[in-house]
């Protein structure tokens, strides 16, 4: 059985050309990179080349990239580390659909003394500038608002937030995570202090992250060990897997230039219209006007969500909900729950997200087999009537 994969805003396989460039420090090349002899500097060489390579991506410079074990890490280290560098703020301000690297940690925040904010959004998916800007006040040590949503790809105006955030002198932390290697950016250009990367979005090994630290951001270590990434990240570096960031954020670079995700919007584009064509209950979940090129949230009305990932796997698709699965029942997820998305719908959310090796006949194959498994699962429900639209 040949798989169809559409989860890459989960993750994504390793480029070929990036396992070749990491394969040699797995041998012959596996020097500490904090070592002074010829097999350490060799180390300290390709994770230099890849803090160029990643910090090309987005437009900073390599001295602004520091590696982490990836985009959690990233998060963690900008909240935490900007909050540690003001003791005296104790607000945060967030939004109500943030990852739960960011979303999770400031729930936390808020049992430990510290106001924090979620601002909300609309039916779908925008942030609301008014009160994100009147949330702001004296108090506010930083402000964390994503580029691009994970589950339904919508993208926020994170340069007008800058520009807010930076009247007020509050520094943003933007988490890009879902963003870069598939939009053109230059952190100049967005005004953002701090901004998270992840490798395994953008075909490089999981384990590797880096968070973008712009001129002027006030940011204490989190950890306490040696001296590596500028005292900012102590630790000894995971070399393969960081110049496998850097392959892939070179190739990744490439592709933009070359307005490679133009034909992934298509593809997209293909799918979640004839989706919409073949399943009278299917409805588009989020902006469509602006969001990453890749990724489609659909709701199967009175579907279960959990139930048509597993019938899709058994037919080889692979895709990810829109739901969390806790205390043994199906809840929407807090990002479904933040834009109003109807129960109905909500439950029955699935993201299909691909990438640069998404095919037509992939696509050609999902517009066969998700109809097919979604009819079937309606008509075992015998909930409402589930006749295709012709």
């Amino acid at each position: 059985m040949s798989v169809i994969y559409l989860d890459n805003n989960s993750t994504t396989r390793v480029a070929p050309e990036v396992v070749d460039a990491m394969e040699p420090y797995w041998r012959e090349q596996f020097g500490n990179p904090s070592s002074l002899h010829l097999l350490g500097q060799a180390a300290r060489h390709a994770i230099e080349v890849a803090r160029e390579h990643v910090a090309a991506l987005i437009g900073a410079t390599p001295r602004e990239i520091i590696f982490t074990s990836g985009g959690t890490e990233a998060d963690n280290l900008a909240i935490l580390g900007t909050l540690a560098a003001h003791p005296t703020k104790r607000r945060v301000v967030t939004t109500a659909v943030e990852h739960p690297a960011v979303h999770s940690l400031c729930e936390r925040l808020a049992t430990q003394g510290y106001r924090v904010t979620f601002v909300g959004v609309d039916q779908i998916g925008r942030l609301n500038l008014d009160e994100f800007a009147a949330s702001l006040t004296d108090d506010t040590a930083i402000a964390s608002v994503m580029y691009a949503n994970n589950e339904t790809g919508v993208l926020f105006p994170i340069q007008d937030i800058a520009t807010i955030c930076n009247a007020r002198g509050i520094p943003l932390h933007v988490d890009a995570v879902q963003a870069a290697g598939k939009l053109p950016m230059d952190v100049k250009s967005l005004g953002a202090k701090l901004l998270s990367l992840s490798a395994h979005k953008i075909h490089a090994p999981k384990g590797a992250g880096a968070l973008f630290v712009g001129r002027g951001a006030r940011l204490r270590s989190r950890q306490v060990g040696g001296h590596q990434e500028r005292d900012i990240r102590p630790g000894t570096e995971n070399v393969a897997a960081i110049v496998g960031f850097g392959e892939a954020a070179r190739l990744a670079k490439q592709r933009l230039a070359s307005d490679g995700m133009a034909s992934v919007a298509m593809m997209r584009d293909r799918l979640e219209r004839g989706l919409c064509d073949r399943v009278a209950f299917a409805y588009v979940l989020g902006d469509q006007s602006h969001r990453t090129p890749n990724t489609t949230s659909i709701g199967f009305e009175a579907l279960e969500a959990e139930a048509i990932l597993v019938a899709l796997s058994e037919r080889g698709v692979c895709a990810s909900s829109g739901s969390a699965c806790s205390s043994g029942s199906l809840e929407p997820s807090h990002v479904l729950k933040a834009m109003g998305v109807p129960q109905p719908l909500a439950h029955g959310a699935i993201r299909f997200s691909l990438s640069v090796e998404t095919t037509d006949e992939e696509i050609d194959d999902a517009l066969r087999i998700v109809p097919e498994v979604v009819h079937r699962l309606a008509s075992l429900t015998a909930k409402r009537d589930y006749a295709a639209r012709p």
